[in-house]
């Protein structure tokens, strides 16, 4: 994981045929569910967080508000590499806006807008 912190972080996930979830997603055809890609963007901009509140994120957690404006470009499949930029948007108080694009080999394949609040456990 790459970490600007306070801006940016860029995530790898490394794709292959042996994860669970292609074995239902769709057999014969394996594609990444969008609902984990998006889940890797959720926990790149978590780690963006962490990295950025240090010391002051102890004893907290991050929760997901919302994801807007999902958007699934391209198949992303077994033997892809991944690529999740994560940018902040802004930052209110315990209140994270964030702006997200997964790539593969340079092409966008889904891009989403998440909001997060910090909050103690």
């Amino acid at each position: 994981m790459n970490v600007v912190a306070g801006e940016s972080a860029i995530g790898i996930k490394n794709i292959t045929i042996n994860e669970p979830q292609f074995q239902g997603h769709f057999p014969r055809h394996p594609i990444m569910p969008g609902v984990l890609i998006i889940e890797a963007m959720a926990q790149s901009a978590a780690v963006l967080v962490v990295e950025t509140l240090g010391k002051e994120f102890e004893g907290k957690l991050v929760y997901f508000m919302g994801v807007d404006k999902a958007r699934f470009r391209k198949p992303v499949t077994p033997g892809d590499v991944m690529m999740v930029h994560v940018a902040k948007e802004q930052r209110r108080g315990p209140v994270w806006k964030f702006y997200a694009e997964a790539r593969v080999d340079g092409a966008v394949v889904a891009e989403a807008r998440y909001s997060a609040m910090i909050m103690d456990r």
